[in-house]
């Protein structure tokens, strides 16, 4: 099928440089990720992945953490592992 349609979208020019540099890893272009998105959104019929509005504590976990509270240090993996089976 020919590829004729174009699509412009304003994009947050680092969510664009970073998603550009998993598709330069993965040996596709920009074009074909967008492709491929919309073609599984017409396979799904919907949006191809789960999508979720977060309760109130996730809310304000995800908060805490991007501001550097109440974040939790390991030095190993094993450690890690130790603090969860807690």
């Amino acid at each position: 099928m020919p590829r004729t349609a174009t699509i412009q979208a304003r994009i947050d020019p680092e969510v664009k440089e970073k998603a550009q540099k998993v598709f330069n890893r993965l040996h596709i272009t920009m074009s074909e990720a967008i492709s491929m998105y919309l073609t599984q959104v017409t396979l799904h019929n919907g949006i191809p992945f789960e999508l979720k509005i977060p309760n109130e504590l996730t809310t304000e976990t995800i908060r805490k953490s991007e501001q550097g509270q109440e974040l939790n240090q390991v030095d190993s993996v094993d450690e890690l592992f130790k603090e969860l089976d807690h």
